[in-house]
């Protein structure tokens, strides 16, 4: 089974396991809060209630975020996880938002708690299961390197620290104070809050594809032109694809060197990369004779099959013009320059293959694009 398969079936796993804590602890809270007619506990209760929904939605997003590429997502169903981190986060900052709400309330609500052991008994239950599920939860994340996952363990915690605002605030009132539990339960809903709006920061800044953070760009760049055969770089771009980074990069290298050596010299970046930077998942990297960053000298100039059909008219009535055996083109500098190769018979004695070198330059020199022309014998 491969690394990615493995990962979602985790992610699956303790998703499944939250969904049925909450399920038994919804019941709980909400059972025997209305029996001690604690409206903190039956609230707690239809907080873990809201938790079965957002199982469900982590369920989904790590089912489809674990699928390979199709030909509608050809980078993947990674940010389908994205996708769900933001509506997790925003479900957490409404549910903190709820506890603030119902905390204020409370400070005019005179009820009085029955069973107050039994409502302290079922919250205390409800800590210990919520703060388990949690570590739990946080420990998958981290092993996957899911924000998702992340972003649900939170979701436990906040649950965890609501029954504590429950416990607190039933144990206060048997005791016989007043209004400490929705003092407590305000600044626990601000920091939920607080962690609610920080996981859509993040998770929204993936989606509008914002670059990995400037150390790690630094240490990008750094590999990069530490790899032999790279001279400057230009146009690095980076971003967040769910638990995996993409980096887009042109590379410059010796304008002379053949194609198969320049694919190496890429290749040997794109694996670079990969194997020194943490969850570097894809690297695209493109060849540059010359720096093209401002603007790209050489992109109005003909193709191959124009070129050598103006350099043959001009060579035309040459000796050896129809065994010529190759000519290269290398466009620099807005121009091309032409490496031809005759054959060694073509001419007796080296004055001859002089003479001849020379018109073939010449001649080649009169076509309009051409700035340089090389003429060998082999």
């Amino acid at each position: 089974m491969e690394a990615e398969q493995i990962e979602t079936l985790e992610k699956k796993k303790i998703t499944v396991m939250g969904g049925l804590v909450n399920l038994v602890l919804s019941a709980l809270k909400i059972g025997f809060g209305w029996l001690g007619q604690s409206h903190a506990l039956i609230a707690d209760g239809f907080h873990s209630l809201s938790d079965l929904l957002t199982d469900g939605l982590v369920y989904y997003a790590a089912h489809h975020s674990g699928q390979e590429a199709d030909e509608e997502h050809p980078y993947g169903h990674a940010r389908f996880e994205t996708l769900g981190t933001v509506i997790l986060g925003a479900v957490l900052i409404a549910v903190a938002g709820a506890i603030v709400w119902n905390a204020i309330s409370r400070f005019y609500n005179d009820d009085v708690i029955s069973y107050g052991w039994l409502v302290l008994f079922v919250a205390g239950i409800s800590i210990v299961a919520k703060e388990a599920m949690y570590h739990l939860t946080m420990r998958t994340a981290k092993a996957t390197k899911s924000a998702l996952l992340k972003a649900n363990a939170w979701h436990h915690r906040s649950d965890a620290i609501s029954s504590c605002v429950v416990l607190m605030g039933v144990g206060l009132e048997m005791a016989g104070f007043q209004h400490f539990d929705s003092i407590a339960a305000i600044i626990v809903g601000l920091m939920v809050i607080k962690i609610g709006f920080d996981l859509v920061l993040d998770a929204s800044k993936e989606l509008v594809d914002t670059s990995l953070d400037a150390e790690v760009v630094e240490k990008i760049e750094g590999i990069i032109l530490g790899t032999q055969g790279v001279t400057a770089l230009h146009f690095l771009r980076t971003r967040k694809m769910g638990e995996s980074a993409l980096v887009d990069v042109h590379i410059i290298v010796e304008p002379m060197i053949s194609v198969s050596e320049g694919h190496l010299i890429s290749e040997t970046v794109r694996i670079a990369l990969i194997n020194q930077v943490e969850n570097i998942g894809e690297v695209m990297v493109h060849i540059d004779p010359e720096d093209d960053e401002e603007e790209s000298p050489c992109q109005d100039l003909p193709l191959r099959k124009e070129v050598i059909v103006e350099l043959n008219q001009a060579w035309d009535g040459l000796a050896a013009q129809q065994n010529i055996k190759q000519v290269k083109l290398h466009y620099l500098g807005g121009g091309v320059l032409v490496e031809l190769e005759l054959p060694l018979n073509a001419c007796d004695t080296i004055v001859n293959a002089k003479a001849l070198a020379d018109e073939y330059t010449k001649k080649g020199l009169s076509v309009t694009f051409v700035t340089k022309v090389t003429v060998t014998f082999s």
